[in-house]
């Protein structure tokens, strides 16, 4: 029994919707039970194609002349040749009732590609790569530029300059800079876009060779692969970054230049405001110990400067993901 029947028991139902400013109409609507409604049937007109009228109009439209075409350039054939079998808006009935309102011809559909989740909690665990274009000084002439970055410590491991986009090029920097790094099988996951280097077979079978796993982006989707996108938004919008190189030599001089500056002294603020050398060395805790001590002491020394009590300096991610899952984003999200 809802509340207003209760109240109208004790003081009847005038007065019970008059307190609650309820029309006593609504009221005895509501009490009154829903009658089900009864759909008349729809006569079949008599102009109403045959069943097997329909079914030729059906098996003309999927002919294989007229299987790519819509009725309405069905329609128009049609009487091109002196034929008619009904409307083009009988066409397009016929076929929703079929389940053949779409694209009717047997034809490639591009696969779901999967969402890449790559999680690094350290380095040399997932890298980025990617190439990117710098101009030349003669027009429409590019030398290209093969980076290799470090997620978790934003560290570019391996970088060359060349005159062209090759597979074979991208397995032999790649196989170097595993080297240099000392990468064991199955300890790393190197993570690009679906350009042709990155998906040659040349490269598939030298990262097999060195048993390191491979990922790719989703087409299309930039956002799968940031980190390397970032760091050539760094490079590129650089003040002393040239419009054109004069020469390869030049350009080469001035990657070696800023590389150097972006592992050794760029202080990145994704990773503490730290530099990519000292995160990707293991030094990270002992740095940020230090500004610890640092800020401790001017504490100390004016606490009235500090209106939010002690200050704390940023910490290390302990993880970073390339394309977080979507528990955890929205955990992320809530903590913030």
């Amino acid at each position: 029994m809802s509340v207003i029947e209760q109240i109208a028991t004790r003081v009847g139902t005038g007065r019970a919707c008059q307190a609650l400013g309820l029309p006593p109409a609504t009221y005895y609507r509501w009490r009154k039970p829903a009658k089900p409604r009864c759909k008349a049937s729809r006569p079949r007109p008599a102009r109403a194609l045959a069943e097997n009228e329909q079914a030729r109009v059906l098996e003309v439209l999927n002919a294989e002349r007229f299987v790519d075409k819509t009725p309405h350039e069905v329609h128009a054939m049609l009487l091109d040749e002196g034929r008619w079998y009904c409307s083009v808006r009988t066409m397009y009935r016929i076929l929703a009732q079929a389940g053949e309102l779409r694209e009717r011809r047997d034809q490639l559909r591009h696969p779901a590609y999967a969402r890449p989740e790559l999680l690094a909690t350290g380095p040399n665990q997932v890298w980025s790569w990617d190439i990117t274009k710098l101009r030349a000084a003669a027009k429409w002439t590019y030398y290209y530029l093969y980076v290799i970055l470090d997620i978790f410590s934003r560290f570019v491991v391996g970088w060359m300059l060349a005159h062209r986009e090759s597979g074979p090029l991208a397995s032999l920097l790649l196989e170097e800079t595993c080297g240099r790094q000392g990468v064991e099988r199955g300890e790393l996951v190197v993570h690009a876009d679906r350009g042709s280097a990155p998906k040659s077979k040349t490269l598939a079978h030298k990262l097999a060779d060195l048993g390191v796993e491979a990922s790719f982006s989703r087409p299309r989707v930039s956002n799968d692969n940031p980190y390397s996108e970032s760091q050539f938004r760094t490079l590129k919008y650089q003040p002393s970054y040239p419009k054109r190189f004069g020469s390869f030599e030049d350009a080469r001089a001035y990657c070696r230049e800023f590389f150097d500056w972006y592992n050794h002294e760029h202080r990145h603020s994704g990773i503490a405001m730290l530099t990519p050398a000292i995160v990707h060395a293991g030094n990270a805790e002992h740095v940020l110990a230090e500004r610890q001590r640092v800020l401790d002491q001017a504490y100390q020394a004016h606490p009235e400067r500090f209106v939010g009590g002690r200050p704390l300096v940023p910490r290390l991610p302990e993880a970073v993901w390339i394309n977080p899952p979507e528990d955890k984003r929205r955990t992320e999200i809530e903590l913030h």
